[in-house]
């Protein structure tokens, strides 16, 4: 029986190091120096953890269209700050303004700290004070 539990301990340990390391810090990825605003069309939210992803359609330096995603804080902090899915979910389809910083890759991968809905209001995620401004 102590074996079974010491096999269960060591796997339980196993697989909780692999979700840690999963998480990284935003530098790792993105280059915190090179803020820029994107406009463009919500299409999609994964509320998932451990970031929530926001997919958005903008219009290129050429005009043609660009998918972009971006990273954000996990669902447990916008719950915190009185944000649900249905918020992001009602929005799906209009316009709407991402601040944050591009993947140091240079992929159309972002990391956001502000988003800004159709009718003005923004939530700024700098800082972790997740402030909603109407």
């Amino acid at each position: 029986m102590s074996r079974l539990f010491a096999g269960l301990l060591t796997l339980a340990g196993l697989l909780l190091t692999g979700t840690l390391s999963a998480h990284h810090s935003p530098s790792a990825i993105f280059d915190m120096s090179k803020p820029f605003v994107l406009t463009g069309t919500l299409t999609k939210v994964d509320w998932v953890n451990p970031h929530i992803d926001i997919f958005i359609d903008a219009a290129g330096p050429d005009g043609s269209a660009e998918s972009w995603k971006f990273e954000s804080n996990p669902p447990s902090w916008f719950r915190h700050v009185g944000l649900t899915r249905a918020h992001f979910a009602k929005v799906i389809g209009q316009t709407v303004t991402v601040g944050g910083v591009r993947a140091r890759d240079g992929s159309r991968y972002g990391y956001m700290r502000k988003f800004t809905l159709p009718d003005g209001s923004s939530i700024e995620l700098e800082g972790g004070g997740g402030e909603v401004k109407p």
